[in-house]
C-alpha cells in the first residue's frame, strides 16, 4: 500500500524580522545624537546656520591683534581661567560667548576655549555673523 506524499510548502514569515529592524534602526538613530565627540565645536565667522543665544551670558572679546577683553578689562591668557571662576554664578549657569575677529589667530582661540573649558564652563559658544544671501 502506498501513502500519498503531501507536499511542504514552508513559508517564512518576515514581518516580525522587519519590525525587529526598523525598532533596531530606530534605537540607533536617536542614541547616536547623544554620544558626545570629544572636539571642539567652533563656528567661524560669516556662517549661514548661525543661530542667536537668549540667555544671560558673558563675553570674551578677542582682537587681531591677540588681545583678550572680559567683563571690560583687558586680560592675558593666563587671567582668563581665574577671571572666570571668580564669576559668582553657578558653572552649571553660566554661558560664556567668545567673540574673535575674523583675522585673529585660529590658535589662539583654541587656547581660550581651552581656558574657558578649564575653568568649569561647559556653556559657551563662539560668536558669528550670520551670512547674507545675494
Amino acid at each position: 500500500m502506498e501513502f500519498e506524499r503531501r507536499k511542504r510548502s514552508f513559508r517564512l514569515d518576515i514581518a516580525p524580522l522587519i519590525d525587529v529592524i526598523l525598532n533596531l534602526l530606530i534605537f540607533f538613530m536617536l542614541t547616536s545624537n547623544l554620544i558626545d565627540t570629544p572636539a571642539i565645536n567652533v563656528k567661524l565667522p560669516d556662517s549661514k546656520t548661525a543661530e542667536s543665544q537668549n540667555s544671560k551670558y558673558e563675553t570674551v572679546l578677542l582682537s587681531q591683534k591677540g588681545e583678550i577683553y572680559f567683563m571690560n578689562k583687558r586680560l592675558d591668557l593666563e587671567n582668563l581661567q581665574e577671571a572666570i571662576r571668580s564669576l559668582s554664578f553657578k558653572k552649571d549657569e553660566l554661558f560664556i560667548q567668545i567673540m574673535a575677529d575674523k583675522d585673529a589667530d585660529v590658535g589662539f582661540l583654541i587656547g581660550v576655549i581651552d581656558e574657558v573649558r578649564l575653568a568649569g564652563v561647559k556653556n559657551f559658544s563662539v560668536v558669528t555673523d550670520r551670512k547674507k544671501f545675494k
